[in-house]
């Protein structure tokens, strides 16, 4: 079975190479994913009928749970799954090539920020260390070895601890990152207000059930004035991707090159929606070639004539999942 060449994911410098790449990768899954193959065929939908990424039809994130969504006959190398409820099937992300996921996440992180041996990275990510298989420690745990900073390392919820460390690094003047879970990075700034002058927040979104749900607005406010911030950061992912947005922020997130947000409308899955206008949110991830690379997630957003976009809330049936904001 031929495999796709992967480094041409990350070398799109223009809007005419994605839509070229968009077009190869989807006729790459049409041929090797029975279950893209069947959901394409069931809609009409094939590489005979798609000339532009807009037609490329998009597979319901739900499939992650009920289906093997896999591009290959590679051995899988390792299994992301979501977190839930008892009550609720978790999604599986399978894995074929898990240095196609460090290769997307680290080069995201340095498209938006820098490399991560230029900081301190610090990460209060309690309910993900709590379970197994979460992308989300996977990719902050290499960070935090590749940042090779000392001090660099996850706090579960010794937070007196992570506010002595982060006062010593201010003291130093240390650049220093903070990813934490919105719950846990609620409950630092309120048992320890403090001042960070050198100290990017960055919230993965979530309160896990710990604590009532905020609007990003009222989140953020908190955030910024218990911990002495002039904006809060946030990353957009999930199980079901190997790719990231960041939002320096205001809400307002971009993509790496590789990635892109468009919206349909709620009542008809196979729409697009105009700039501005909310929907529910498509992904199309290429660093995901070798699972599904046209995700019709549950999470409701617009986007912005300039490529960003922003998360404005979630599907009323949908089960809460990790890694972005569920407010409204």
């Amino acid at each position: 079975m031929k495999q796709f060449e992967t480094h041409r994911i990350f070398n799109i410098e223009k809007a005419s190479e994605f839509n070229d790449l968009a077009l190869d990768v989807f006729r790459f899954q049409f041929e090797n994913n029975v279950v893209y193959q069947d959901f394409c065929q069931h809609l009409k939908k094939g590489p005979e009928t798609v000339s532009h990424y807009l037609d490329i039809p998009f597979l319901p994130i739900s499939f992650f749970k009920t289906h093997r969504v896999l591009s290959t006959q590679k051995e899988v190398e390792t299994i992301f799954t979501s977190s839930g409820t008892t009550q609720s099937k978790t999604s599986k992300h399978l894995v074929p090539d898990i240095k196609l996921y460090e290769n997307s996440f680290l080069r995201a992180f340095e498209y938006f920020y820098e490399a991560p041996e230029e900081i301190c990275i610090l990460a209060l990510l309690p309910s993900y260390l709590e379970r197994e298989g979460s992308s989300l420690i996977y990719m902050v745990d290499y960070l935090i070895k590749k940042s090779n900073h000392p001090d660099s390392g996850f706090y579960l919820h010794n937070l007196d601890e992570l506010h002595r460390k982060l006062l010593d690094l201010e003291q130093k003047n240390t650049k220093t990152l903070l990813i934490g879970v919105s719950f846990a990075l609620l409950d630092l700034a309120e048992q320890f207000p403090m001042k960070l002058n050198n100290t990017t927040v960055m919230e993965t979104g979530g309160m896990k059930g710990r604590r009532k749900e905020l609007i990003r607005e009222e989140l953020h406010h908190i955030l910024t004035q218990g911990l002495g911030v002039d904006r809060i950061h946030s990353e957009y992912g999930m199980t079901e991707l190997l790719s990231q947005a960041y939002s320096k922020g205001n809400g307002i997130f971009q993509t790496p090159p590789w990635m892109k947000i468009i919206t349909r409308d709620t009542e008809d899955p196979l729409s697009i929606q105009a700039y501005g206008k909310t929907g529910g949110i498509n992904v199309i991830d290429l660093a995901n070639v070798y699972s599904c690379s046209f995700i019709a997630t549950q999470d409701l957003g617009k986007t912005h004539a300039n490529g960003s976009f922003e998360v404005l809330g979630r599907f009323d049936d949908s089960d809460i999942r990790g890694c972005n904001l569920m407010v409204l």
